[in-house]
């Protein structure tokens, strides 16, 4: 598979799809963001041999630069494929329904499902692919047997070795169904939902009822903060002008004379004075001179407590803290909710979807300038503003009652940190059974670089860090090399991926039997327009051009079979001529 293939982008995404389309055989150009600057689009692509191109992945992190590479790129080729990373979602959707390009792609949108089932400790994995409605699931073996005795004919994705085996945690892809496993090693299987559901187990479904909490107990909660965030000389001022209306309504009623004055028109002449509105229809003109003085002292003191007050009162109906700061007491009442840290497009993306299956959800963030922060409000979600590296912060967010914490932010030390304060917490909590709740309660670690993620992993003892660029890169190659990718998930410590693609007239794939396809895929379906979907083929079973194979394996593994099922080209046809272009490595922002 001797295909050019353009890249843009300065970060680790745009990284890590270089070195692994290398890997799957491609020749690789390289456009870097400060090469872009201006009007310099055109001549760059040119430059890279977009004319003979086979695809462009526009990964750069600027959604405005990317459109226009991918639009431009499109323009000079008409037949190349085009993958385009998108973040912003009204802007993506629309160019989504331009047919012209191959895959418009958002990173959070990738990476989000995966966070909710780590954070929601789910063992299904429910996908679509042939027509078909095919689940993975993964279980501990409840005794020691062979996959077939256990499972029947489902077929086996992978098997995470338990501590009775020599090598702990160590990951088995696709194993055969006859392979013996212990009781206690983490199955991975997959089948069609009726097939999964023969053996007890269900796909997960949006069941559940989120409770929203009634208008008059938000204002409730609304009303308690008042006490934090009035300025503490607001409750003297308030007293100062109690007592001043008090004492000077006593003394208008005993000195007010021709004529005599009422309690209620002391009170009200009283007031009008203090706001000097004087609408005239009493007056100190005829009162003796000392009572004269005293109203001209009133309406200082009156004017200058009133300017107090009004601006108290401004400073707290005008802040934001005022508005949002209700989502700490409303946090106090939170019972078996998420706790999301960071308001990113990940977060933001996670927190949406854990409120549409109904779950309830705290926020924390720093940033009281956040732009998401509208979307918060339409979800009724309570945001406790603070750093969520220290242990207050997190204890407002309600940690000993909540079910699971995803850490989110756009800085990777900021949620190592996190992660490491949130062990501490946890692991001085117990449960009624006496269990640590570490051990219980999923802390999902949003860390961009992969290999940094891993070591945090192992150093730490984190079971549930999601590096965005792993979750994604995926997606981006298999669209660029041909591959339709149906879904991604994780088992164990290797990432996954499920897709279909087409065997071609003279590739190495067509003719070929079952059993010479490569040990680490799994084939679950087959289709062709002339004939019905093939389920599970059997190892004899031989493809021909024009068959769409549907397949489950590390993506590398897919990428290697989707070569072979490609006709071959000479390398030299059509060359990438800006293969030479330098590659520096960086880890950028990102989602």
């Amino acid at each position: 598979m001797h295909q050019c293939v353009i890249v843009s982008g300065d970060d680790a995404l745009a990284t890590t799809i270089i070195e692994e389309l290398k890997r799957a055989g491609a020749s690789v150009a390289r456009l870097l963001d400060s090469d872009l600057a201006g009007a310099r689009v055109k001549t760059e692509l040119a430059k890279a041999g977009v004319a003979h191109a086979s695809a462009v992945i526009c990964a750069g992190v600027d959604d405005a630069t990317n459109l226009e590479i991918a639009l431009l790129a499109r323009k000079a080729n008409p037949d190349i494929r085009v993958v385009a990373r998108l973040a912003n979602d009204v802007l993506r959707e629309a160019v989504a329904a331009d047919d012209g390009l191959s895959a418009i792609l958002g990173v959070a949108d990738l990476a989000a499902p995966a966070v909710v089932e780590a954070c929601l400790a789910r063992t299904t994995h429910p996908f679509e692919a042939a027509g078909m409605q095919f689940v993975v699931f993964g279980a501990e073996a409840p005794y020691d047997a062979a996959l077939r005795e256990i499972y029947g004919d489902l077929a086996p994705v992978a098997i995470v070795n338990g501590e009775k085996t020599l090598s702990p945690g160590e990951v088995v892809v696709c194993p055969g169904r006859d392979m013996r496993v212990n009781a206690g090693d983490w199955t991975a299987m997959i089948g069609t939902t009726e097939e999964v559901a023969a053996c007890g187990i269900k796909a997960p479904r949006q069941n559940r009822t989120r409770t929203r909490q009634p208008r008059l107990r938000r204002m409730i909660y609304a009303l308690r903060t008042l006490s934090n965030d009035v300025n503490p000389a607001f409750y003297p001022v308030i007293a100062a002008l109690g007592v001043l209306v008090i004492g000077s309504t006593t003394l208008l009623h005993f000195s007010y004379t021709h004529p005599g004055m009422s309690w209620v028109d002391a009170f009200y002449f009283t007031n009008e004075t203090i706001t000097t509105t004087g609408y005239g229809d009493f007056s100190f003109a005829k009162q003796p001179t000392w009572l004269r003085f005293y109203a001209a002292m009133l309406m200082l003191g009156g004017v200058t407590t009133t300017a107090l007050l009004v601006s108290f009162v401004a400073d707290v109906m005008l802040s934001r803290r005022f508005v949002w700061s209700s989502g700490r007491p409303r946090a106090r009442h939170l019972r078996n909710h998420v706790i999301v840290v960071g308001l990113s497009a990940l977060g933001i993306r996670v927190v949406t979807d854990l409120i549409a299956e109904g779950y309830d959800v705290a926020v924390i963030e720093r940033d009281q300038g956040n732009p998401f922060l509208s979307t918060m409000t339409e979800l009724d979600v309570p945001v406790i503003f603070g750093d969520a590296t220290l242990r207050q912060t997190l204890e407002a967010a309600r940690v000993e009652t909540a079910r699971a914490i995803a850490v989110l932010t756009r800085d990777d030390m900021v949620n190592i940190e996190t992660g490491i304060v949130l062990r501490e917490m946890l692991g001085s909590q117990l449960t009624t059974a006496g269990n640590s709740r570490w051990s219980e309660v999923p802390v999902v670690l949003r860390v961009y670089d992969h290999d940094l993620g891993s070591a945090v992993a192992q150093r730490f003892g984190f079971e549930n860090v999601r590096s965005t660029v792993e979750l994604a890169a995926p997606w981006f190659i298999g669209a660029a090399m041909g591959l339709q990718v149906l879904g991604t998930f994780s088992v164990g410590s290797r990432s996954f991926l499920v897709g279909g693609m087409h065997v071609q007239a003279g590739s190495e794939l067509d003719g070929l039997q079952m059993f010479e396809v490569s040990t680490q895929i799994r084939v679950i379906a087959i289709t062709r327009d002339d004939a019905p979907v093939q389920l599970h083929p059997r190892r004899d079973a031989r493809l021909s051009a024009g068959d769409t194979v549907y397949l489950v394996g590390p993506y590398r593994e897919l990428l290697a079979t989707l070569r072979k099922g490609q006709p071959s080209t000479d390398a030299a046809a059509h060359p990438c001529p800006g293969e030479a272009y330098s590659i520096v490595r960086s880890n950028g922002a990102g989602a």
